[in-house]
């Protein structure tokens, strides 16, 4: 019998998410607007603060806008079965990542946020497949630093970061 685990997304991990970058683009916008309130000691120039404020409304302005996305998105967060694994829980949709591709997993700690790197021998198949050109750089990007395009977050998923780890571990290891 053919198993299909399903794990949706986190309607509220999402709206935390959305609230955290709402938070540092208002956070940036007053960087942006008013440089001067803060100046510090080791911030001494207006200039280099409006530009971290651009810099900051830019990119969570755009996860912003990214996350609002996935908060009305219907589609199951993550799929596992006899193929591999469909991963739907961020902006990076590349399809079916297939178990014979796979050839390893580790997890990695990036700040707070914990990270499992699915190895594959076959990077440029699934870097190919990225839908716009931003994802396809953070998955080279990702190749390059980590030692592979593909990876899984429980960050926007109902399932906690260990029991993924276990999970895909698990069904890895019975398609060996």
């Amino acid at each position: 019998m053919n198993e299909k685990i399903e794990i949706p997304l986190s309607k509220i991990k999402i709206i935390l998410l959305l609230i955290g970058a709402l938070i540092f683009v208002v956070l940036g916008i007053f960087l942006i607007i008013e440089p001067s309130t803060f100046l510090t000691s080791r911030f001494k120039s207006e200039n280099i603060i409006s530009i971290v404020g651009i810099a900051a409304v830019s990119f969570f302005g755009l996860c912003f806008v990214l996350i609002v996305k996935k908060l009305f998105d219907n589609k199951v967060g993550l799929t596992i079965d006899e193929n591999g694994i469909i991963d739907n829980s961020n902006s990076a949709n590349i399809g079916l990542i297939e178990w014979q591709d796979i050839t390893g997993v580790k997890t990695l700690q990036i700040a707070s946020t914990k990270i499992l790197i699915l190895l594959t021998d076959k990077p440029d198949k699934y870097i190919d497949r990225a839908k716009n050109g931003m994802a396809r750089k953070v998955m080279k990007t990702n190749h390059k630093m980590y030692g592979s395009p593909l990876s899984l977050v429980s960050t926007s998923l109902k399932i906690k970061f260990s029991d993924l780890e276990r999970l895909v571990i698990e069904e890895l290891e019975k398609r060996r």
